[in-house]
């Protein structure tokens, strides 16, 4: 699938690589973008354009966010588009380290002051960097979706596991409680939190039980705290003994720890909910359960993006058409801002230059480097790290591929824009 602009750079539908192969050749369109490709018509407007619904679909993660986009037609649905957000998960480690590198640059240059609190209210809906960041990076996202291609709706996973209908299904109805719906919910629950292994003997390759710690013949209750998951063999051999008796104590302390993945979640749901709804577009949301007993339905294998394209009502019960590949979006931002580096005991060893661009190349751009001689004689295409002599290294899916280029041997592809795009098969 390819994005399509029109002349004034207003989004169209997408197009298949077939034709966007044929425009390109016959002079219609241009390249207006390389990740994610993207072309751009020289003869069409949006007024002269007609338009099918599309829904993009977002399954949030604490550390990758599902996206998928669906062509509602009227042959069927189609599913034209997967990718997965990678979050950056560092943030809250460089900001213990900023801030103990301040804390000690204090104390060693400045004499000692009353500590001050005049500013260190929080505003209402705080949220911790870490978890912002999230929920922008989802936003940011789906903002780049919408400038190239026209979305029409949103569905998202709205709650991961609905606890209070876990303790209190009536708090519902009781067609809820006693549905296959709860079911889910338990077991999904269970599933995140015992890493889908047996807690006795670690088997994953077998089929699992839910298992009462403390069993109900001596007066074990069906609660979350008390529910566990064990292979067929631990769970007869345990009998009616407690899971301390049987030899792992650590489990009943294990059962009463929060998911932090879980956590973090109900932490962020609602900002990003409220947000999207900010957005105007027509908005549906669902639980995991719900997500994960679709997926089963459609025996698609367990990854981020299947779980997005599974989510809400809206899913059909039959997709006519698969993409072949899947990309993956890597939130990098657009570089750091410390401008004193640091030895392991907090004092400056290197200063670096305020200015960013060198020789019209800033580190993180997209280029394309061909050596004509040397150790790495050849086409190299990749991350740009550049350097105020001018020889530049390149760098492509986290490892270095050439050091020491010249700045004279490298064109650019696109530039930096807080993002790295990667693309990947569709399981199967």
């Amino acid at each position: 699938m390819v994005f399509v602009l029109d002349q004034h750079k207003k989004p169209l539908m997408p197009c298949t690589e077939k034709r966007a192969r044929k425009l390109l050749e016959h002079g219609r369109a241009v390249i207006h973008k390389m990740a994610p490709f993207t072309i751009r018509l020289k003869d069409r407007t949006v007024a002269e354009s007609d338009f099918q619904p599309l829904r993009a679909k977002f399954d949030p993660g604490s550390k990758t966010t599902g996206v998928a986009i669906i062509l509602e037609g009227a042959k069927g649905s189609k599913v034209i588009f997967l990718a997965e957000i990678v979050h950056k998960v560092d943030i809250k480690a460089r900001l213990d380290k900023r801030r103990a590198l301040r804390r000690g640059r204090r104390y060693r240059k400045t004499r000692y002051r009353q500590p001050r609190f005049q500013n260190r209210k929080r505003k209402i809906g705080w949220l911790p960097p870490s978890l912002e960041a999230r929920v922008n990076q989802t936003l940011h996202a789906l903002a780049k979706i919408r400038r190239l291609a026209p979305i029409t709706g949103l569905s998202i996973e709205h709650v991961k596991f609905d606890t209070q209908k876990m303790q209190n299904p009536e708090i519902s109805s009781v067609e809820y409680q006693q549905g296959t719906l709860l079911g889910y919910e338990v077991r999904e629950y269970l599933l995140e939190k015992w890493g889908r292994a047996c807690v006795y003997c670690g088997a994953t390759d077998v089929p699992l039980e839910i298992e009462h710690m403390i069993p109900k013949s001596r007066g074990g209750s069906n609660r979350i705290t008390n529910l566990t998951l064990a292979c067929h063999v631990c769970n007869q051999n345990k009998n009616n003994k407690t899971a301390a008796e049987f030899g792992h104590p650590e489990i009943e302390a294990q059962a009463k720890k929060p998911l932090k993945d879980a956590a973090l979640m109900n932490a962020t749901r609602w900002r990003l909910y409220t947000q999207l709804q900010a957005t105007g577009l027509p908005m549906e949301g669902g639980s995991g359960a719900r997500t994960k007993m679709q997926r089963i339905a459609h025996a698609l294998p367990k990854e981020h993006y299947f779980d997005a394209l599974c989510v809400g009502k809206s899913t059909p019960e039959q997709f006519i058409q698969m993409p072949t590949y899947v990309q993956i979006w890597t939130a990098k931002g657009r570089g750091n801002r410390q401008m004193c580096g640091p030895n392991a005991y907090g004092f400056p060893i290197r200063h670096r230059s305020r200015k960013k661009m060198y020789f019209g190349f800033q580190t993180g751009d997209w280029v394309q480097a061909i050596v004509p001689r040397g150790k790495y004689a050849g086409t190299h295409t990749g991350r740009v790290l550049v350097r105020a002599s001018g020889s530049f290294d390149l760098s492509a899916q986290g490892r270095r591929i050439a050091q020491g280029i010249s700045y004279k041997y490298c064109r650019i592809v696109q530039r930096n824009g807080g993002w790295t795009y990667e693309q990947k098969p569709v399981s199967t």
